[in-house]
């Protein structure tokens, strides 16, 4: 499931980046075609244009709807605001805790010792 999940996930991602490629090779494919009817330079060919204009114009149109679509969904996305509220008093609670209760401990501190078997240097070959 999850394998599928990562492959939709590339593909939606990827498509835009090859919509570009993708129009370059229909231009490629119908090149004569684009060079005879769709040229808006047809009627000057010492421009020596073949459909650039053409591919050029699909492009630029291409990459705006893109841009668009981009900032609609930047506009459209919701915002989540964090914040806090200032704090202008602290109010503390008064409670009650024992303060001459002794504590025994079934330890002593001063007569801890570290096991030697650590501090062992390595032998020297």
């Amino acid at each position: 499931m999850r394998t599928i999940i990562v492959y939709i996930w590339l593909v939606t991602t990827i498509l835009p980046t090859f919509s570009q490629w993708g129009m370059i090779a229909y231009y490629q494919i119908n090149k004569e075609y684009i060079t005879r009817v769709l040229c808006e330079n047809r009627d000057k060919p010492q421009l020596h244009c073949n459909g650039k204009c053409y591919l050029a114009k699909k492009l630029k149109a291409q990459q705006e709807k893109q841009n668009k679509q981009t900032s609609d969904r930047v506009q459209n996305t919701p915002v989540l605001q964090l914040f806090a509220l200032p704090i202008t008093s602290f109010e503390f609670l008064a409670s009650h805790f024992p303060l001459s209760q002794e504590h025994h401990f079934p330890y002593h501190l001063a007569s801890y010792q570290a096991p030697l078997s650590i501090l062992v240097p390595p032998p020297c070959i």
